[in-house]
Order: C-alpha cells, then structure tokens, then sequence
C-alpha cells in the first residue's frame, strides 16, 4: 500500500511539474524573443562588442610587441 502512495504521489508531482516548467520555459523563452529586438538592447550589445574587439586588440598588440624573437 505505502508503495502504491508513493508512486501515486510521483506521478502526480511529476505531471505538476512538468507543466510548471513547460510554462515557465515559454515564458522565458517569449521574454527573450521580446528582448532581442530591442533597440536599447542592441546598441548596449554594440557598445560591449566594439568594447571587446579593443581589448582583444590591446592583448594582440602587447603580446606582439614583447613576445620574443
């Protein structure tokens, strides 16, 4: 009997959930959808790449200029 509970309660604690983040991931999934055509979004991902492709240069450039020959 306690086994047959038990499976019961798995079972229904199972399909609850499963349905709670199936929700929840389509929720998170539209928020994205909704975030990435933002236009303030965009430009603060443009600042962050041309930020990062100076980095990357700076490194290029030390590590050119002290690496030894």
């Amino acid at each position: 009997m306690a086994k047959l509970s038990f499976l019961a309660g798995f079972g229904a604690g199972y399909v609850l959930g499963a349905r709670a983040g199936r929700e929840r991931y389509e929720q998170i999934r539209r928020a994205y959808e909704h975030a990435k055509d933002d236009p303030r979004l965009q430009g603060i991902a443009g600042m962050v790449q041309a930020r990062a492709d100076d980095a990357l240069s700076t490194v290029r450039t030390r590590m050119g200029s002290d690496a030894p020959r």
